[in-house]
């Protein structure tokens, strides 16, 4: 089992090794959040239905990996010949494996070592690490206080890139547990737009444990698209946080789909903070055997004039856990926000469990704010009016659980990423 007395070594290693002064005192302060704060528990109100602690019940080796060229190949998603490519392994950004089609013109991708010792060294300074604002537990610290090898991207002013970004994160679990803390900062610039897919792979039949953390600034007019898909092995856990502050009047769209996994907690963060910005949340998760996925969600509305709509569904089957939790933030300055939240999920099996809670907090008195949750089960009319017509009954169950994601699927923008996820979720419910 991993004690604190095993981080402490792996971080003073670190420190050691690279010892840039920026990033060296926000490990040294998330480190010392980590130390007094510990891993989440149960009694954690943000972690009372997940528990991650079992996850440090055994060693994970800090060793190199031996993920290849043609290893990337076999994941690739469609569309890939036209998108930009980055790889992390076991939570590195590779700049050999990764593939770049954008020019300089429009985008630039550095390692954040370079951004910071570089021409971006105020801009990190001022925008990484901004999550920990929001994020105080033990779990997000230790991404901070083992920052290494991550990646920043910027958006340049005014540019709409030609080629799409494909984010994959592999594991490689094949010889030893693994532990992957991949971290990115991307600044979109005024006027600009950035379309982002991420998705998790790990190889090998040990167990992965991915600590993300992922953030993202918005600028003026700029435009944000970002999907997340999660279809992972039983034995791989993730804890995954996107951040995405809009400090300029501007839109955000995000999609997050989960699948497969073992362990899965997801943070999505919207910071409105200019007058005027608008964000669309989405997510499906579609969860069988002893999969546990819990979805947070926290949208802040800081400044006058914001709009923001949020829709997850779930479906849980056999003995796997769903939970959700929905907390729209109306601070006083924001006067004649629009917000609203809906969670709707559908139990097959009297063994799985939902937890869903909505949250408003609203400290401004010209506002329209709504949320709303459900729990039900498949219709049964609709299921008999399937059956009756000579289609059997678990091809018309698959039939009515599509179309019950399908107002979900419908906001992934991407044709190609659209009929890839369609594809994995037929898949996914035609298992018997």
């Amino acid at each position: 089992m991993i004690d604190l007395t095993y981080f402490k070594e792996q971080f003073e290693q670190l420190q050691l090794e690279d010892a840039d002064e920026h990033i060296a005192a926000i490990r040294k302060q998330s480190f010392d959040t980590f130390n007094k704060a510990g891993l989440p528990t149960f009694h954690t109100e943000e972690w009372k239905y997940t528990g991650i602690s079992s996850l440090f019940n055994q060693t994970y080796a800090q060793i190199g990996h031996t993920i290849t060229a043609a290893d990337v190949a076999a994941l690739r998603m469609p569309g890939h010949h036209k998108a930009n490519e980055l790889v992390f392994v076991n939570g590195r950004f590779d700049f050999s494996l990764s593939n770049i089609l954008s020019s300089d013109t429009e985008m630039k991708v550095l390692s954040l070592k370079d951004a910071v010792n570089g021409e971006y060294r105020d801009l990190v300074g001022k925008h990484l690490n901004k999550s920990t604002e929001y994020i105080k537990d033990g779990i997000h610290a230790l991404n901070g206080a083992f920052i290494t090898e991550g990646v920043f991207i910027h958006i340049l002013k005014g540019k709409i890139p030609h080629h799409p970004i494909y984010v994959y994160h592999i594991l490689d679990s094949r010889q030893h547990h693994t532990l992957a803390q991949p971290r990115s900062l991307i600044y979109v610039d005024e006027n600009s737009k950035l379309q982002l897919t991420e998705t998790y792979v790990t190889l090998g039949s040990s167990d992965s444990f991915c600590n993300e953390v992922l953030e993202i600034v918005v600028e003026q007019n700029a435009i944000v698209e970002y999907y997340k898909i999660q279809n992972d092995t039983a034995n791989a856990s993730q804890v995954s946080t996107t951040h995405i502050r809009q400090v300029g009047r501007s839109y955000v769209h995000t999609v997050a789909i989960t699948l497969n996994g073992g362990i899965v907690r997801n943070n999505m963060n919207l910071i409105l903070d200019a007058t005027g910005n608008e964000a669309h949340l989405y997510g499906l998760y579609l969860l069988r055997g002893k999969t546990h996925a819990d979805n947070h969600t926290l949208i802040d509305n800081r400044k006058p004039e914001c709009f923001s709509n949020q829709l997850y569904k779930g479906i849980a089957d056999d003995s796997s856990t769903a939970v959700f939790n929905g907390r729209i933030m109306v601070q006083p300055d924001a006067q004649k926000t629009n917000s609203f939240q809906s969670n709707k999920n559908i139990l097959l099996s009297d063994n799985a469990t939902i937890n869903t809670k909505p949250q408003l907090e609203i400290f401004a008195d010209d506002v329209k704010c709504s949320h709303g949750c459900t729990v039900g089960q498949l219709d049964e009319e609709a299921l008999f009016y399937l059956r009756a017509r000579g289609i059997p009954k678990e091809k018309a169950e698959v039939l009515l659980l599509q179309a019950y994601s399908a107002d979900v699927l419908a906001h992934i923008k991407p044709m190609a990423i659209r009929a890839y996820v369609e594809k994995l979720i037929y898949e996914h419910l035609s298992i018997v």
